[in-house]
């Protein structure tokens, strides 16, 4: 069996990096261990309605794993205030400690279901900003995306 050189290593190291800053610059993140065994994970659809609150805000996103394996989302953190996970059970919403993102699979956070909660905002997010956030994995590195805000009424255009 042969193993990875170094020229194999320093290539995969600078993939890595190009489609973690490609990620950065459109709003989007991705992170994941190199190989499809692992979970491969990317972000998609990532909104925050302008809040209509000085202390509170939501945030949508899609979690896609491409990899062979689960992924945990276990924690959120932002500049812009405390961030937590919360699920939507018939119609009743409470926070949870952490969200699978299926092998081969994907975790919506979306209107009416499970979300993102910002809570004692250090700042109201206007329409037309960005919100950082870097969401935190059980044993994967964490990804950073940059959540644009919309007007408060947007509503996405479906697929999304």
């Amino acid at each position: 069996m042969r193993l990875p050189g170094r020229r194999t290593a320093t290539a995969a190291a600078l993939l890595t990096g190009v489609l973690l800053l490609t990620g950065c610059g459109s709003g989007d993140g991705s992170a994941g261990d190199g190989g499809s065994a692992g979970a491969e994970l990317s972000v998609s659809g990532a909104y925050m309605p302008q809040p209509v609150s000085d202390s509170m805000a939501a945030g949508f996103l899609t979690i896609s794993n491409s990899g062979g394996e689960k992924a945990e989302l276990v924690s959120v953190t932002s500049d812009v205030g405390e961030v937590t996970v919360h699920e939507t059970v018939e119609g009743s919403m409470r926070a949870v400690e952490s969200l699978a993102v299926p092998a081969g699979g994907e975790l919506a956070l979306s209107s009416g279901g499970n979300h993102l909660m910002f809570e004692k905002l250090t700042r109201k997010p206007l329409e037309g900003e960005k919100v950082a956030v870097k969401l935190h994995f059980a044993g994967l590195s964490p990804v950073d995306v940059e959540i644009p805000v919309k007007a408060a009424t947007y509503t996405p255009a479906s697929g999304q």
